[in-house]
């Protein structure tokens, strides 16, 4: 009956084992132990989704030079060398002998030409606010992409510490196990008891030790989903180092507050005004298709020989000139009309699309406010059952072990506080994920 006792204490110090087990670990400096805020670390600086967005944030800085680049003015040289064919003269006709005028057979020509925009309808001014604009949704994409890797390795690192949480649980449960297993068989060979009870025993034994190898494998993916989505090879040790109070409660703020924060952290709400403000660039810029554009010009050369103007000269000579060129694109008072509705629709499509997404915003907000809540009930209430099933377990076994209860009862008794544990480890890592669901759809993670 020493035993008896001695299960029973461990059944009510399971909180502080499990506890002490990372705490300890947190004392042991450990290239393996990790928090989430370390794992987070790692994300950022390994995962390759994040690196290809800073990529893209890269590549759309460079594009905003290059739109300012186009207010300079464009310079080009140029250089020609040929062989002039013989020029035959048809003075009686095409079907009678032609004379030949003497032409110089080498040709050669080198220039430089320039072009200034002054005025192109605002179509430069408009193409470099757009590069800044997809400079800035490009820098929001890539905070948007954190965010998703950070929830996702929250999940993946609480998985682990479940399951090893359920590990711990379980280990223990077969150690207990099969030492109430030795004292069914002392009574069986006292005869007090049938054999069906010896069998039984050792039928839930088994199955412990199966669910204990599913336990094992399923830690081992676990970590290696953590391990490969922060840059790490995927069998490097891991340990979850998570503190008491990280699982604890943690006080929230009126639905509203979180609302108002959402309207501005939130990465979908920023990427749809960002979206709708492109539209609204795209519109005014094909609207600027009519007007004119108004440019300096400049071009000199050197030539030999002299042969565009009459009379020629056989010798090297020079010729510029300089001016405004103007162009007004006709064609496009009647051609731009359909562009600038279909630029006008897809504001308007934006703009219902942005209300679109707030709505959603505002609905998943409330619904993980609401459920994160729930989850703390849970807690609650899988901390109340651990009372109660631990009670009815110390009751069961003894009775069972003075003759008064079947082994049926004892096992099931046993199994229930067992799941018990496991439900309240279950419901503080979900309450932690559905905060940080909160978080992420506010903006904040």
């Amino acid at each position: 009956m020493n035993f008896n006792k001695n299960k029973r204490s461990f059944w009510l110090c399971i909180p502080f084992l499990l506890s002490s087990i990372f705490v300890h670990a947190q004392a042991v400096p450990d290239q393996s132990n990790f928090t989430i805020n370390q794992i987070w670390a790692l994300a950022d600086s390994n995962n390759k989704k994040i690196q290809i967005q800073g990529f893209n944030v890269q590549a759309t800085d460079a594009h905003v030079k290059v739109s300012k680049s186009e207010r300079l003015p464009e310079v080009a040289a140029e250089g020609v060398y040929a062989h002039v064919f013989p020029l035959p003269i048809y003075e009686n006709g095409l079907f009678h002998t032609p004379g030949q005028f003497p032409v110089v057979p080498t040709y050669y020509k080198a220039g430089a030409d320039a072009y200034f925009n002054i005025y192109n309808g605002g179509k430069t001014t408009a193409e470099i606010n757009t590069s800044k604009v997809e400079s800035e949704l490009s820098r929001v994409q890539e905070g948007q992409s954190k965010q998703e890797i950070h929830y996702t390795a929250a999940v993946y690192f609480y998985d682990v510490f479940r399951n090893i949480s359920y590990q711990v649980l379980l280990e223990q449960d077969i150690r207990d196990g099969e030492k109430q297993l030795a004292e069914i068989n002392q009574l069986y060979k006292n005869g007090t008891i049938l054999k069906s009870d010896v069998l039984r025993a050792e039928l839930r034994l088994s199955k412990q030790r199966m669910l204990l190898t599913e336990i094992n494998n399923s830690i081992k993916i676990a970590k290696q989903k953590l391990n490969i989505l922060i840059g790490r090879t995927d069998d490097a040790p891991l340990n979850p180092q998570i503190l008491d109070n990280e699982t604890d409660a943690i006080a929230l703020k009126q639905v509203d507050e979180y609302f108002n924060d959402a309207k501005i952290s939130s990465y979908k709400i920023q990427i749809s005004e960002k979206e709708q403000a492109l539209a609204k660039l795209k519109l005014k810029n094909v609207k600027s298709n009519i007007m004119p554009s108004l440019g300096f010009f400049g071009e000199y050369a050197f030539a030999y020989p002299q042969i565009q103007f009459y009379p020629y000269a056989l010798s090297l000579y020079s010729t510029g000139m300089v001016g405004l060129k103007l162009k007004i694109p006709i064609s496009s008072w009647y051609t731009n009309q359909h562009k600038v509705k279909e630029a006008e629709i897809r504001v308007h499509q934006q703009e219902v699309e942005d209300q679109d997404v707030k709505d959603h915003i505002r609905l998943e907000v409330r619904k993980n406010y609401i459920l994160y809540k729930e989850s703390l009930q849970r807690i609650a209430l899988a901390e109340e059952n651990i009372k109660q099933a631990a009670e009815s377990y110390r009751i069961v076994q003894n009775t069972y072990f003075n003759q008064l209860a079947l082994l049926t009862d004892m096992l099931d008794a046993e199994t229930q506080l067992l799941q018990s544990r496991f439900e309240l480890t279950t419901a503080k890592v979900n309450a932690k994920i559905q905060y940080y669901q909160l978080q992420k759809a506010v903006g904040n993670l």
